[in-house]
């Protein structure tokens, strides 16, 4: 099967990722930090090796304030839910993913905390593929506002955020607004400073752009940031305290995922070495992918080349969700058709009665798997 559904999860591993996943599940089936006996001590090294990779990778602020999850939806919730008090105020955007979106109003409902939904101007199609900037968010900011929250990469279409003129403009005029990044869909598909932007938090999903095996995730966050944990119990340290008071303890109560944290670390020293040619080749089987879906009768693209590898269309008279399964089950192509649990994205695309199909491509997929993509698009506009 042609897999093109790297937005949902990375289906190409590097080799070394697998192997240490492996190798750890293996020989190395042990709780790291919980015990002082040296497979223990190795699993305790493995962890802060990896958390100190991720933290240098992303120009993260400590390794204390880098922490793990078992997928970016929890370190979504973990920093919107641990950051914001009843009356805050928040912004965030119409792009944002049901991760982002569901814990806001849950908050609105139980903490009054009143959100602000910013929608961007009519430029998808221009030459750049900015879909907010700062302009869409400042009629929203005030100096009540404790929160703002961006997508730096659209999981629907590909489109990003500006994410270094929102953290240098809110540094200016709201200095004490704390940022959040949403990095599901652009960790490990571009190089980002999060001291150099001025990000506060940045969620991430490793099982994507980041090569680590299995779901896994983390939450990078700056020392202005004081974040109360959603999970109780074991840390391994502190035990006669109601939960340690110290990141990353505070936030990490459970066993670890050490396969998914070393195949994580493995996955780190491979982008170090292919980042560039990575964002070159999917910029260039997106274009690919569009201009050879642009011809097509009754095809329309929601999409600009990106380095997200990111290609949504939809097809005249068939619903994406029927599309999708015909790819697969006639073509031997997975994609993913529906609304990808972002409603407000949706909306503003107009495309909310039968969502898109959306073609997500890794950099070792090839130029020939476009094609083939195409062409069976192809078949399918002619036959809807």
């Amino acid at each position: 099967m042609i897999y093109l559904d790297n937005a949902a999860s990375g289906g190409f591993k590097p080799y070394a990722s697998k192997e240490v996943a492996i190798n750890v599940t293996k020989n190395l089936n042990v709780n790291p930090t919980r015990s002082g006996h040296k497979l223990a001590e190795t699993g305790g090294r493995l962890v802060f090796e990896t958390r100190k990779a991720l933290c240098d990778f992303f120009g993260g602020y400590s390794t204390e304030r880098t922490v793990f999850t078992k997928n970016c939806t929890e370190a979504l919730n973990l920093a919107i839910l641990g950051v914001l008090k009843p009356d805050d105020e928040v912004v965030t955007t119409c792009i944002e993913h049901n991760s982002v979106l569901r814990p806001l109003k849950f908050l609105e409902a139980e903490r009054r905390v009143k959100i602000h939904i910013a929608f961007p101007e009519k430029c998808l199609f221009s030459r750049k593929n900015t879909i907010i900037r700062y302009s869409d968010v400042r009629p929203f900011l005030s100096k009540k506002t404790k929160l703002v929250i961006i997508c730096r990469a659209s999981n629907v279409n590909g489109s990003d955020a500006d994410a270094n003129e929102i953290a240098a403009n809110l540094k200016k005029e709201f200095p004490e607004t704390l940022l959040l990044i949403d990095g599901a869909q652009s960790g490990g598909h571009e190089r980002f400073d999060m001291k150099g932007t001025g990000a506060d938090m940045l969620a991430l999903a490793c099982h994507k752009g980041l090569g680590a095996v299995g779901a896994s995730g983390a939450l990078l966050f700056s020392d202005r940031c004081e974040i109360s944990p959603l999970t109780f119990g074991g840390t391994g340290s502190d035990s006669f305290s109601v939960q340690p008071d110290y990141y990353p303890d505070k936030l990490e109560s459970g066993t670890l995922n050490l396969p998914s944290i070393a195949s994580l670390f493995e996955g780190i020293l491979h982008l170090k070495h292919t980042l560039d040619f990575n964002i070159f080749r999917l910029n260039t089987l997106t274009k690919e992918t569009i201009d050879g879906l642009k011809n097509i009768r009754g095809v329309k693209i929601y999409s600009l080349p990106n380095p997200f590898g990111i290609v949504a269309f939809s097809i005249e008279n068939l619903p994406s969700v029927v599309a999708a399964e015909r790819l697969s089950d006639e073509f031997g192509i997975a994609v993913r058709g529906g609304f990808h649990c972002a409603p407000l994205m949706h909306k503003y695309l107009g495309t909310e009665k039968e969502g898109l199909i959306r073609a997500s491509f890794a950099p070792e997929n090839t130029s020939k798997e476009a094609e083939k993509l195409c062409e069976a698009v192809k078949i399918l506009a002619e036959k809807a």
